[in-house]
């Protein structure tokens, strides 16, 4: 296991392929069933609450991506929520029985946030961003800096505009945290990836 700076521990191996098989049958019974499996969960990294989001791509194309803060709920149940969620992103077209087979699951298990004063205090690849301002929150996980080939400055503009807010929102009394998180997925076989 890996511990970060701000003292998250990233889930063993175990860990990970037992959240990637539990993101997986969730939406093999949603699919299905219109349901979610009712199982319980004897792993002990499913038994806390984390913050966790849950990213689908079908045929290497992002068709969803949803996440909770935190809340009440165990791990293993907030994966289980953000899968389906997921597959029903409103962003995009509902995720068909048909395309399971060629969708590849991405989960990101957040560590806590800190606050921070700004882009000189993000590590880009290494942290996420959360920027909120009353009712407002916008989210971008660790590795969308580096998919978009974004600097520091760039990655907290976004994070505002993802919010809804105006780009220096975070100059302006907006808080702007980061965090880390523990990233894996499944390769292009459906297999763990990590």
């Amino acid at each position: 296991m890996m511990a970060f700076d701000d003292g998250f521990r990233a889930l063993s191996e175990k860990d990970r392929l037992a959240l990637l098989t539990l993101a997986r049958r969730a939406l093999e019974i949603y699919l299905r069933e219109s349901r979610l499996p009712q199982e319980p969960f004897d792993e002990p990294a499913l038994q806390g609450p984390r913050s966790v989001f849950v990213t689908l791509k079908c045929r290497r194309k992002l068709h969803g991506c949803i996440g909770v803060l935190s809340g009440g709920s165990s791990l293993g149940e907030n994966i289980q929520h953000c899968a389906v969620s997921a597959a029903n992103d409103p962003r995009f077209p509902p995720l068909l029985s048909d395309e399971l087979a060629a969708t590849r699951i991405e989960i990101s298990v957040l560590g806590p946030p800190r606050t921070i004063d700004g882009p000189g205090d993000v590590t880009v690849g290494k942290d996420g961003l959360i920027v909120s301002r009353g009712v407002r929150r916008g989210l971008l996980l660790p590795q969308v800096a580096v998919e978009q080939r974004w600097d520091a400055g760039r990655f907290v503009e976004e994070t505002c505009v993802k919010a809804g807010l105006p780009r220096d929102a975070w100059k302006t009394g907006a808080t702007l945290e980061a965090f880390t998180a523990d990233v894996f997925g499944e390769d292009e076989s459906g297999r763990d990836a990590t």
